[in-house]
């Protein structure tokens, strides 16, 4: 049998040049990465079939090969593109399932477009799908029945990609504390943390082609002696990497933070979304305490590493001195860069659900969501306008080229590379904010 993976995205020509960056960049790492999933599902598929990956837009697939079964993951933000592509191999007479954090939120309007849709994790119904498909038993949903095995997760398949392509790893799968605005909430099952014995691990660093990897766990905070443990181990490795975490460990364990250090760690991408702890404690976000940010920060940066703060405005606390009070917050802070982002309510998500029951959806045209250049919901306190236009306005004064040399020469403390890093971050999100303005 011979199988289509895609993964629907959308190509920038930015990506590549990125991807003629030296690859032990971590940054590179971040902008340029390769997402698990394909990986994942080519080692869920046994070896008697035929595996093709492709990923992009419609316009990026070659619809006149012959496949006999044809899966696409997708983002919100990428739906549609899915449902294109999809739709296309349909007209043609192939089977096409879908699956991804969209199509698990809203299955039943992904099925207009597919003839199966798996929700949630893949592990368990894959090879279940793909044994119902050679004997004409395909079925409309698969639905995990229980949460996957960590040690049953099998290693990601890098050879079906060329060489020199950038991987990510994850250590551990899904995040207890049910954010409101995370669209982890919506896959069955992901707010179960499970960890992969630390042994299983190691073999997949091992295995990774690239000497820097993006660690693209939800937290490494989550059992800090987990990760002690495998930082221990990661020492001898050599290897470079960059993560997302949560602030709250930072201002607390000196421990973690040399380990972490030792192990490799460069660059952290940090979950703050306000400097509100009213907001925090409204939407769910139980690991942050804004009174500890800054010790959190230096405690960081004494450790050599880098911060990419991640802010989010549009919350129903938010009202429109949010965005001075966060220019304040950064000028005293020090973080080497951030990204600044309207609420995009993913579908599925307790916000979204709120929201749309309230009837302050704007659209569910799933293109526009997770875009810079759009608000897709009526905010509380604020217009839709109001609130986009502020949040450029805060990216445009916080990427101003004198605060981009002002955090590069910060970084430079640390030593060249961070310094070489931090310059090459804030100028390529200061050609970004511009690229994508509305």
């Amino acid at each position: 049998m011979k199988i289509l993976l895609v993964r629907a995205t959308q190509k920038y020509a930015y990506n590549d040049i990125l991807s003629h960056l030296p690859i032990n960049f971590p940054s590179r790492m971040y902008f340029h990465h390769k997402a698990l999933t394909l990986p994942i599902l080519a080692a869920l598929t046994p070896r008697e079939h035929t595996i093709e990956v492709a990923e992009g837009e419609v316009k990026d697939i070659n619809f006149d090969r012959h496949y006999d079964l044809v899966a696409i993951s997708s983002l919100t933000r990428n739906a549609l593109r899915g449902y294109a592509i999809a739709d296309e191999f349909r007209r043609r007479g192939v089977t096409v399932v879908l699956g991804g954090y969209h199509y698990s939120a809203l299955p039943e309007e992904a099925k207009q477009h597919a003839d199966a849709v798996v929700i949630g994790e893949a592990e368990e119904t894959w090879p279940q799908l793909l044994k119902d498909f050679q004997h004409g038993e395909l079925k409309p949903f698969y639905i995990p029945t229980r949460p996957v095995d960590p040690s049953l997760i099998p290693h990601p398949r890098f050879d079906i990609f060329p060489k020199h392509t950038g991987f990510g790893l994850q250590a551990t799968r899904g995040c207890p504390y049910g954010c409101e605005f995370c669209s982890i909430t919506n896959m069955k099952f992901r707010n179960v943390f499970r960890m992969k014995p630390i042994d299983v691990v190691m073999d997949e660093l091992q295995a990774l082609p690239n000497k820097t990897f993006f660690l693209i766990d939800n937290s490494i905070t989550l059992d800090p002696a987990y990760y002690k443990e495998l930082f221990r181990k990661m020492k001898s490795l050599n290897k470079k990497f960059i993560g997302y975490t949560n602030i709250d460990l930072f201002s607390q364990d000196e421990e973690f933070l040399k380990l972490t250090r030792e192990a490799g760690g460069t660059i952290w991408m940090i979950g703050f979304e306000s400097i509100s702890q009213k907001t925090l404690d409204g939407v769910g976000k139980k690991t942050n305490r804004v009174d500890e940010y800054i010790s959190a920060i230096k405690k960081i940066h004494d450790y050599g590493m880098l911060i990419f703060g991640l802010f989010c405005f549009g919350f129903d606390t938010d009202t429109l001195d949010i965005f001075d009070k966060t220019d304040e917050f950064l000028s005293k802070s020090d973080i080497d860069a951030g990204y600044f982002h309207t609420l995009s309510p993913e579908p599925g998500t307790p916000i979204y659900k709120k929201l749309d029951r309230e009837g302050r959806i704007l659209t569910k045209d799933w293109s526009r969501y997770s875009r810079a250049d759009c608000v897709v919901f009526q905010p509380k306190n604020m217009t839709p306008e109001q609130l986009l236009n502020k949040t450029y306005e805060l990216r445009d004064k916080q990427y101003s080229i004198s605060n981009c040399f002002r955090r590069a020469l910060i970084a430079r403390k640390m030593g060249t590379y961070a310094f070489l890093e931090s310059t090459w971050v804030n100028f390529k999100m200061r050609s970004d904010i511009h690229a994508f303005a509305p």
